[in-house]
């Protein structure tokens, strides 16, 4: 992407003129091009790339309303979230995931959470199929129906009333309320606290895709496993660290 354009920026916020926020479009357009690149990996293909980057186009157009640059924060970290939000508001406004495949991820996640406060421990494939009454296999094919699921649900906020979302605190994405960063940090290290105890080929997996910013395709060279094995085991950490979250909720909400 070209250097940021500060003096354009600069003028727009003086005095929002139209002209100029059209150039500044243009300049990120390709930003938006990369993250519903990057989102359409994991979705059905009747949902087009044209589709996706319609959807993040709504979330540009706020960002470049709500930025300062005066701040210090590089426009496409800002624009990041609000842009691969828009994208998911609008996914799931489509309502493509049936329903037998949303019951399946709240059985999941709250096998893994049963279980793992039981056992203390990281619990098996064959522990979490015995608890579902399915077999192995049967298993192997709800952890692959439910992948897309895990990857909107990274979206979803942590708590009642916050706007950070387990995909913020698994990331470090630059918040522009200090407020925010303070009340957030305690959820952060919970979380950071779960990834070290996932098994480590999960640990390996979250820190290829969240922190080095690598695609599945990507990790499963990286690890020489087929991508699909690389899509399960995704799958398998985001429900762990799904289950531990619903534990840290209660404890957040005083209900533990």
């Amino acid at each position: 992407m070209k250097s940021e354009p500060y003096e354009l920026w600069l003028n727009y916020v003086n005095d929002k003129n139209p002209a100029l926020k059209e150039q500044l479009i243009l300049h990120y357009v390709t930003l938006v091009q990369k993250i519903a690149n990057k989102v359409s990996y994991y979705l059905p293909s009747h949902i087009t790339k044209e589709d996706l980057f319609s959807y993040g186009i709504f979330g540009l157009l706020e960002a470049i309303d709500r930025y300062d640059p005066k701040l210090g924060i590089p426009f496409p970290v800002f624009a990041g979230k609000r842009i691969k939000g828009a994208i998911i508001d609008g996914v799931r406004k489509e309502d493509w995931i049936p329903v037998n495949i949303r019951r399946q991820a709240r059985l999941l996640e709250q096998t893994y959470q049963k279980l793992e406060m039981k056992l203390a421990r990281n619990a098996t494939d064959e522990e979490v199929a015995a608890e579902l009454n399915i077999t192995p296999e049967e298993l192997e094919r709800w952890l692959k129906n439910t992948h897309l699921f895990t990857i909107i649900s990274l979206d979803e906020p942590v708590t009642e009333g916050q706007e950070i979302s387990l995909k913020d605190n698994l990331t470090d994405n630059v918040s522009l309320n200090p407020v925010q960063i303070a009340e957030n940090n305690e959820i952060k290290m919970i979380l950071a606290k779960a990834v070290e105890e996932l098994p480590e080929k999960e640990k390996l997996v979250i820190s290829l895709f969240y922190y080095h910013d690598l695609n599945n395709k990507e990790i499963a060279r990286v690890l020489e496993l087929s991508d699909a094995r690389v899509s399960q085991i995704h799958t398998k950490a985001i429900f762990r660290l799904r289950g531990k979250l619903s534990r840290m909720k209660k404890t957040l909400l005083g209900l533990g």
